[in-house]
């Protein structure tokens, strides 16, 4: 198991390394508990994501953090968003982007 530390440190490295691809330079990288979503940007350049995100497939990890880097571009989920998000991440690494709760624990795997 991963400590807290190794957990942040892992998300922050791959945010930078997707950083540096998309070319975008989010203001803050924060990670932290999340229970509601796996990562949000914020309309100042705070990209914030969940801890336990670490401990997920890779190509999960990589979809939502290039979701959350692509709105320091594009604000919403429009066709251009779609379009970038579906260049830089295929689709077969992405999964359901709920959180798991008692009603769909199923969508993601753990």
């Amino acid at each position: 198991m991963r400590t807290s530390d190794q957990r942040h440190e892992i998300m922050r490295k791959r945010v930078a390394s997707w950083a540096r691809r998309l070319n975008v330079q989010p203001r803050q990288v924060r990670v932290q508990r999340m229970t509601r979503k796996w990562g949000s940007c914020s309309t100042t350049g705070i990209i914030t994501l969940a801890a336990d995100l670490a401990d997920q497939d890779s190509g999960f990890q990589d979809f939502v953090i290039v979701h959350e880097l692509l709105h320091l571009r594009i604000p919403n989920h429009g066709k251009l968003f779609k379009a970038l998000l579906a260049a830089h991440v295929p689709t077969t690494q992405r999964t359901s982007t709920k959180r798991p709760t008692a009603t769909n624990a199923s969508a993601v795997k753990r």
